[in-house]
């Protein structure tokens, strides 16, 4: 008995797209960079958030009604510990210490709007 050679058939290949489950892959760098750039998604979201409720803040004190000085500079001292918050906020996001030299961005807020508030 002789055997007729058969070409051994070789598997239809998988486009690149789909996952191959007899050839799983090992997560490459880019998803690391993906979980990077979700990190600074959400820290700008933040920050700029919070920064807006701060600029909101100094623009309640600029047009305060009562025109009161002590109402104007506590609401000034609260856009800075808001400020603050936001850069804390920010460093945290990326899983650093919030304590830093920079959160003294978040300190300038207070004598910007005491100079917008008390100056006008």
């Amino acid at each position: 008995m002789t055997q007729q050679h058969r070409p051994i058939a070789t598997p239809a290949r998988r486009p690149r797209h789909l996952m191959d489950p007899d050839n799983l892959q090992r997560p490459s760098a880019s998803d690391m960079s993906l979980t990077k750039v979700q990190q600074w998604v959400l820290s700008v979201l933040a920050v700029t958030t919070i920064l807006h409720l701060a600029a909101g803040l100094v623009v309640a004190a600029v047009f305060a009604p009562d025109s009161r000085p002590d109402a104007q500079i506590g609401l000034n001292i609260l856009a800075g510990v808001t400020a603050v918050g936001a850069v804390a906020a920010g460093r945290g996001i990326h899983d650093r210490n919030p304590l830093s030299w920079w959160l003294l961005l978040g300190v300038v807020v207070t004598p910007i709007g005491l100079c917008l508030t008390l100056g006008s």
